[in-house]
């Protein structure tokens, strides 16, 4: 069976290279999230074989995936789920809370609201704001909003790090523009639309009909089975 024990210190090493490729970091949130649906389902181990095929990886894959932060494992046991869920959410850094920042309130921003699974991830929205004054003053699935003035005394006060933006194209930038004033150090963007921000603040763009296209070509040039 594949490596598994997480050595406690092995994920921030001091040999950690600087640069990770991207697809590493996507890969390991898709770890992270298999790991959590085996405990579920009462694993306490898995192998990078079974993880990896799970996925749709080669168990070679997943190793040189985790070789990037360090040595897991032992040799016939395989990795042990709780320990490695712990260490890539240390990777990740979503082995704390992150507080964040909501702007926009339409359907999508409600529908944001309502998902659980950010708390569960580690990720809390604390406010929502909107220039729409008639949706201020109210709460959304538990979260207060506000008048987006008073998105940076928020910041402040709430020590919020992270801003989501849910609003339309042509607004987008203007939010993000208040976003990085206010303070925030990382934007995920929800509007079609890229966003100019300056080198210090990390952002993601989800747009969704651009992965709608993304499977439109898988489906389009499947190959035929033999």
């Amino acid at each position: 069976m594949s490596s598994g024990r997480h050595k406690p210190d092995s994920a921030t090493s001091k040999d950690t290279p600087k640069v990770v490729p991207k697809a590493v970091v996507s890969r390991l949130s898709l770890y992270l999230r298999e790991l959590h649906h085996l405990i579920a389902a009462g694993h306490a181990t898995t192998s990078s074989g079974q993880l990896g095929q799970q996925l749709g990886f080669r168990d070679a894959q997943v190793r040189r995936d985790l070789a990037y932060f360090g040595h897991f494992g032992q040799p016939g046991v395989g990795y042990r789920c709780d320990e490695l869920v712990a260490a890539i959410r240390k990777i990740l850094g979503t082995d704390r809370e992150w507080r964040v920042a909501m702007i926009g309130v339409g359907n999508l921003g409600r529908a944001l609201l309502g998902y659980k699974g950010f708390g569960s991830q580690g990720f809390r929205i604390v406010a929502a704001f909107d220039v729409d004054l008639a949706k201020t003053g109210q709460k959304i699935e538990g979260v207060p909003v506000f008048p987006l003035d008073d998105l940076p005394q928020m910041v402040r006060d709430q020590q919020i790090e992270l801003g989501l933006v849910a609003v339309p194209a042509t607004a987008a930038q203007h939010a993000a523009d208040r976003l990085v004033a206010a303070g925030v150090s990382g934007i995920l963007n929800f509007a079609p639309v890229t966003l100019n921000l300056p080198d210090r603040v990390s952002h993601v763009g989800v747009d969704l009909a651009t992965e709608l296209e993304q499977l439109c070509f898988s489906v389009a040039n499947r190959r035929p089975e033999p």
